[in-house]
């Protein structure tokens, strides 16, 4: 059995972050491991606490794993800090960590900010570089290239100015643009779009979660990168088109849709 770990916050309303990952590990019949980063008081409606775990205990935890049963791939979400931050990229090295999926959490889905400003150099400089791939959506792709993003021309200006900063290929998710769901993979200069049906649905907490875990279990599986991330978009569509509505704000997908 393939094994995959996860990085990230938790969310007590079970549709992103560690909870989310679980999940689609889960269901991609892998064996789910969790460094937890910070515990959060949030749910459909928004972020309404966050209590950060020591950046001590985040390097015990990824210790524990990797001196135990070692993971085929890693999923980074939510790392709100910048010691967390070094911790984790220290790991990932002295481990030499393989397969390593980074989703820069700024935003949450509903608009809390997730991301310390003081982190956001660490992020850039420490862990960012580190990833075989990082998926930002629209807004914190916005962030990191320091460019606005209107259309698939600015998604790939932006790429290019990322990938100046950050040596790794780039997925820029553009599910915030008003068209199709299109996502744009950078890969040194060589460009490939992924298009699907936008799916009609308020129902969106946790996509950057789940996205970037399915594409760790693709890659752990032995997946090209193309192929990891056709294969997530699809599993992500079908938990999105399952129609569950739980929630006041924007609520969970249905990531057992495939049992």
């Amino acid at each position: 059995m393939k094994k995959v770990l996860t990085i990230a916050g938790s969310d007590s309303s079970g549709g992103a972050g560690i909870q989310a990952d679980i999940k689609t590990i889960t269901v991609h019949k892998m064996y789910a491991m969790s460094a937890i980063t910070a515990l959060t008081a949030q749910n459909t409606t928004g972020v309404y606490g966050i209590m950060e775990a020591s950046p001590k205990f985040v390097g015990q935890q990824i210790d524990c794993i990797f001196n135990d049963i070692r993971p085929d791939a890693v999923k980074i979400g939510m790392v709100s800090s910048s010691k967390i931050i070094e911790v984790i990229a220290e790991k990932l090295k002295q481990y030499k960590a393989e397969n390593i999926v980074v989703d820069p959490v700024m935003v949450s889905t509903s608009g809390s900010r997730l991301l310390s400003d003081n982190a956001m150099t660490a992020l850039i400089n420490t862990l960012l570089p580190l990833g075989t791939v990082i998926t930002p959506n629209i807004p914190e792709a916005e962030v990191l290239s320091e460019i606005k993003i209107k259309d698939e021309n600015d998604m790939i200006t932006a790429a290019k100015n990322i990938s100046k900063s950050v040596n790794c290929k780039i997925l820029v998710k553009g599910g915030h643009l008003v068209s199709d769901a299109i996502d744009m993979l950078y890969d040194n200069g060589n460009i490939h779009w992924f298009k699907s049906k936008r799916i009609n649905t308020n129902n969106t907490h946790g996509t950057g979660c789940t996205l970037s875990s399915a594409i760790a279990c693709n890659l752990a599986d032995g997946k090209s990168l193309p192929e990891s991330i056709q294969n997530a978009k699809d599993f992500l569509s079908g938990a999105l088109a399952a129609r569950l509505d739980l929630g006041k704000g924007n609520g969970p997908m249905n990531h057992m849709y495939r049992l």
